[in-house]
C-alpha cells in the first residue's frame, strides 16, 4: 500500500509488524480537550501501553478531530490506495470480511463484517460462498445486496474512469483481463463480471480460474466494498462516498475540509468491528507540516490523520517535553527511491547510484534510528515469509558510500564522468524533501547531478502514478514507501515489481520493472498454499528485484506519533501498519 502513499498503502492494509509498538493514552481534560502539556499528568508516558488498549471507554460523544498534510489519493474505495484511507474508510464503507478491532498482531485476524461468516471455500480453493447479514443497510435505509458488492468489486475494472487503487481482485477473478468494467458493460443490469455470482439478494459466489491463498484477505480491502449503483457519480464518487458505516459525509472541500456525521441508518447489533463512538469525525488539511505539529501539541486537534510521524522541528520539544503523549511504533513500510527504467534504462547506471548513495546519511535525513528506522537492504521487511533482513547486496549496512564501485558501476554504463536526472518528491513531505537532499549531495560525489523537482503531492497518482509524465518529466529517481497491503510476499511486493500490475494512471510499480521471470515466480507462489515454501519464491523475487537494481531502500520505518490526552481506546494495529486503529477511536468530551 502506498502510504501516504502509498503512502498506500498503498495502505495502505495488510500488516507486517513481528511486534507492533502499541500507542496509548490516558482521557484527561474536557471541553476541547488537549494534546500539550496541560493533559501532562494523565498520560501514560512513553510507549506505555504496548499490546493492550489504552483507556478503554464505551462513553459516546464529542468530535474526533484529525489533521492532516496530505489529502487522499482518493475517497473512494474502489481507488484509495494510501495507508491511512483504508484506515479511515471503515467509518463510511462495509465489507464482506474485515480486519479485527484488537491491537497489535490480534488485528490480523479476519472476521465476518457485512457477512454471516468468513465464507464457505471449495475443497480445491476455487469458490467462495458468503451470505449477508439480514439488517446491513444503506445510509438511506436500503438494504445493502449482493449485487451491490458486486457492483462494487466491478468498479475495479473501470480504471479509464476510476483509475488508481489496488487491482489484486481484478488479476485474480479475470486474469484474462476480458471484463471491461461495468461503465462498458453490456448486460442490462451492468454486473456482467462472470466470476462473480449473485443468485439472490443475500447470497455472493466468487470463482477463481486459479486458487490464491491470501483472496479472504483480498476481500477485507476497501476495494471490495459495495456501491450501489444509483447513487455512483464515477470519477466524482470519492467527493462524497455513499455509506454502509456508521458514519456518513455531511461535507468536503478538497485539500481543506471535511466532516462526518453518524450515520442513523447503520446498525450496531450487525457490525462488531467499529465503536462508533464519536458523534462527529472531522478533519483539517493544511499544506505547512511543521504548523500542523504545533497544533497538535497545542491541543487544537487529537491527531495526524496521515501517520507519519511527528517532524523534525518539533520532534525535540515533544521527546523533552510531552514524551507522554508520544509513541514510537514500527510501521512497517519500508522507505526508498525508485528508478523507472524508461528514464534510466542501464542497469549499471542505477547500480552507480545505489553505490553511491549514503545510507546513514539517509537514514539522519529520516530522523536517524529512533524517528526514522534502521537501515533498509532490500525490498522484503523481516516480518514477511522469504526475508532475509541480512542480504546486503549493495553493502548498505556499512553505512557508507562505496565510491569506488559506484565508479566502476558509472564505467559500464559508459558515463565515467556521470550524469544528469531529476528526483521527484512531494513537496508536502519534508523528510522526503531531506532525504532527497541527502542523496542529491552524495550523487554529487561521483558526478551524478540529480535536480530535484518537488510535486503536489495531492496528485501523486497523476504525476509519479503516470508512467506518461514520469517519462516526459525525466524522473530518474522517485522517492517513496510502501506498506503492505496483506501480510505476503504477494501483498507487498506485488503490486511493485509485477508488471501486470503496471498502470497507467495511479500506478505503483513505479520502476516498470516487467520481468517475465519474476512474473512467474509469482504466478508460482500464489498456488502455493504451505507459507514457507511460498516464502521461498518470494525470496527468490527479492532476489532478481536486487540484480535489477530498480529500488535503493532506505530505511524499515519507525515514527514519533502525537496522539492527544483526551482519545480513548487508543492503540495501533498490525492489520494497520502500526497506524492507530481508527475506527475504536472516542474522545472525552
Amino acid at each position: 500500500m502506498t502510504l501516504n502513499s502509498s503512502q498506500r498503502r498503498r495502505m495502505a492494509a495488510g500488516a507486517l509488524l513481528a511486534a507492533a509498538t502499541m500507542v496509548v493514552t490516558t482521557a484527561c481534560g474536557g471541553g476541547s480537550g488537549d494534546g500539550g502539556s496541560k493533559g501532562k499528568a494523565g498520560a501514560p508516558g512513553f510507549n506505555a501501553a504496548v499490546n493492550k488498549v489504552a483507556n478503554p471507554s464505551d462513553k459516546k460523544g464529542g468530535e474526533l478531530k484529525f489533521i492532516g498534510s496530505q489529502e487522499a489519493d482518493s475517497w473512494d474505495p474502489q481507488r484509495g490506495y494510501y495507508g491511512f484511507v483504508w484506515d479511515f474508510a471503515r467509518y463510511y464503507t462495509r465489507q464482506l470480511v474485515s480486519f479485527k478491532a484488537e491491537p497489535g498482531a490480534a488485528s490480523t485476524e479476519l472476521v465476518s463484517d457485512l457477512a454471516t461468516d468468513t465464507g464457505k471455500v471449495s475443497a480445491d480453493g476455487l469458490t467462495y460462498t458468503f451470505t449477508l447479514k439480514d439488517g446491513v443497510t444503506w445510509e438511506d435505509g436500503k438494504p445493502i445486496t449482493s449485487k451491490d458488492i458486486k457492483y462494487g468489486i466491478e468498479r475495479i475494472w473501470a480504471q479509464d474512469v476510476i483509475s488508481g487503487g489496488p487491482i489484486y481482485l481484478q488479476q485474480v477473478l479475470d486474469p484474462k483481463m476480458e471484463y471491461k468494467g461495468p461503465y462498458k458493460d453490456t448486460s442490462p443490469d451492468k454486473l456482467g463480471l462472470k466470476a462473480i455470482e449473485t443468485p439472490d439478494d443475500k447470497t455472493i459466489i466468487f470463482k477463481l480460474p486459479v486458487a490464491n491463498g491470501d483472496f479472504l484477505q483480498m476481500l477485507a480491502m476497501p476495494a471490495a466494498s459495495p456501491v450501489r449503483q444509483d447513487k455512483d457519480t464515477k470519477a466524482q464518487y470519492g467527493l462524497k462516498p455513499f455509506s454502509s458505516g456508521p458514519y456518513k459525509w455531511q461535507s468536503y472541500t478538497p485539500n481543506k475540509s471535511m466532516l462526518l456525521v453518524r450515520n442513523d441508518k447503520w446498525d450496531a447489533k450487525t457490525d462488531t468491528i467499529r465503536k462508533a463512538l464519536p458523534d462527529k469525525i472531522s478533519v483539517k488539511f493544511t499544506t505547512n507540516a511543521d504548523d500542523m505539529d504545533n497544533r497538535l501539541v497545542e491541543g487544537e486537534y487529537d491527531l495526524d490523520l496521515n501517520a507519519t510521524g511527528v517532524g523534525a522541528a518539533a520532534r525535540a520539544k515533544v521527546l523533552q517535553q510531552h514524551k507522554e503523549n508520544a509513541d514510537n511504533p514500527q510501521t512497517g513500510f519500508i522507505r526508498y527511491a525508485v528508478f523507472p527504467q524508461t528514464v534510466i534504462d542501464n542497469v549499471e547506471c542505477r547500480k552507480a547510484i545505489i553505490y553511491a548513495a549514503d545510507s546513514k546519511s539517509l537514514q539522519t535525513a529520516r530522523g536517524g534510528p529512533q524517528a526514522g528506522g534502521d537501515i533498509a537492504t532490500n525490498m522484503l521487511p523481516p516480518a514477511i515469509k522469504g526475508a532475509d533482513p541480512k542480504a546486503d547486496p549493495y553493502g548498505k549496512l556499512a553505512g557508507k558510500p562505496d565510491i569506488a564501485k559506484a565508479k566502476e558501476a558509472l564505467a559500464k554504463c559508459g558515463k565515467p564522468n556521470g550524469f544528469k536526472t531529476t528526483i521527484a518528491v512531494r513537496n508536502n513531505k519534508k523528510i522526503e524533501i531531506a532525504t532527497a537532499e541527502s542523496l542529491q549531495q552524495s550523487l554529487k560525489a561521483v558526478g551524478i547531478d540529480a535536480q530535484i523537482d518537488q510535486f503536489d503531492g495531492a496528485q501523486t497518482s497523476g504525476i509519479i502514478g503516470s508512467p506518461k509524465v514520469v517519462k516526459d518529466k525525466g524522473y530518474g529517481i522517485i522517492i517513496m514507501g510502501w506498506g503492505a497491503d496483506f501480510p505476503s510476499g504477494q501483498g507487498f511486493l506485488q503490486p511493485l515489481v509485477d508488471g501486470r500490475f503496471i498502470l497507467q494512471s495511479g500506478n505503483n510499480n513505479f520502476s516498470e520493472l516487467n520481468d517475465p521471470s519474476v512474473n512467474k515466480l509469482f504466478d508460482d507462489a500464489l498456488k502455493e498454499t504451505d507459507p514457507t515454501k511460498a516464502g521461498e519464491l518470494y525470496k527468490q523475487i527479492n532476489t532478481k528485484v536486487s540484480d535489477a537494481a530498480v529500488y535503493l531502500p532506505f530505511t524499515h520505518e519507525k515514527n514519533i506519533i502525537w496522539r492527544s490526552s483526551r482519545l480513548t481506546n487508543v492503540y495501533t494495529a498490525d492489520a494497520y501498519n502500526g497506524r492507530y486503529d481508527y475506527a475504536s477511536l472516542g474522545v472525552v468530551k
